[in-house]
């Protein structure tokens, strides 16, 4: 069983993500379930620049809401947060409400906001995982405010919420973040662009219960769990094939879907 935790559709900056190859790679690849977020949830772009015409908080939910009630054996919610321009509007707590059986956690996106896990403008946010028990997932890596750091103090700072450092931050060689795991006890990472060689020392001196899987699909198009943009081999291969044979069958597992389905409340069938 695999399951996915950090994945996409909408429509924003270059990428196209589309719910049908969200649902073809899934089907093409073996990946059970997928937690996603709605990528025009982004209200900067690489650079740092607002970005025009952007949909509302409620409609980027709205949008990946309509997708998991399409096949909500498949597909679960996590709603990308505005945390430089909204906050949970009445609006947003009611959707929450009446699909609650469909969210599994919240997402923040610290490096296309530039609002740090610990700055007082997510408190809202941290609020409603409180109140619904609903983990907080966000982006680490690209800029200061999205350092694994502020997640981290976040953690501390809110030890009754769930956080997961997605890419164990990107572009980095993960050291920092997978210092930081062992630090919290509710505080995980996951394997987004993150080489199978990081996620070996985070077992090697965390155990396997502090890692969870995650690929950004589809950012690289319908077959990113195989190659990425320029057809050279994913990095995803590496944990479906490599990996197996270098933990046990229980890391194995639990990094595949046993840490998540814990985590988020994930019904393994």
């Amino acid at each position: 069983m695999i399951i996915d935790t950090h994945v996409h559709i909408g429509k924003s900056l270059e990428f196209d993500l589309r719910e049908d190859d969200v649902l073809y790679s899934m089907e093409r690849y073996g990946i059970d379930f997928s937690l996603v977020s709605n990528i025009e949830s982004a209200e900067l772009d690489h650079n740092g620049r607002l970005l025009a015409g952007g949909v509302s908080q409620n409609d980027s939910f709205r949008k990946v809401l309509a997708f998991a009630q399409r096949c909500p054996e498949r597909i679960g919610v996590m709603p990308w947060m505005k945390l430089r321009s909204e906050k949970p509007d009445a609006a947003f707590i009611r959707l929450l409400e009446e699909n609650r059986h469909l969210v599994y956690g919240i997402k923040l996106h610290p490096f296309h906001s530039r609002v740090a896990p610990d700055d007082p403008r997510v408190e809202p946010v941290y609020e409603l995982a409180r109140a619904y028990h609903l983990p907080v997932v966000s982006h680490t890596g690209g800029c200061e405010e999205a350092r694994s750091v502020h997640l981290y103090n976040a953690a501390i700072a809110h030890p009754d919420i769930d956080f997961v450092m997605v890419h164990m931050d990107l572009g980095t060689d993960n050291s920092e973040a997978t210092a930081l795991l062992g630090e919290a006890d509710n505080l995980y990472g996951d394997t987004t662009w993150v080489p199978v060689r990081s996620t070996r020392k985070a077992i090697d001196r965390w155990g396997s219960g502090k890692i969870l899987f995650g690929s950004d699909n589809p950012i690289d198009g319908p077959d990113t769990y195989l190659h990425n943009r320029t057809g050279d081999r994913s990095l995803y291969q590496e944990y479906f094939n490599e990996l197996r044979a270098v933990v046990s069958p229980q890391d194995y597992d639990n990094i595949m879907y046993r840490n998540a389905a814990r985590l988020f409340g994930i019904r393994i069938y």
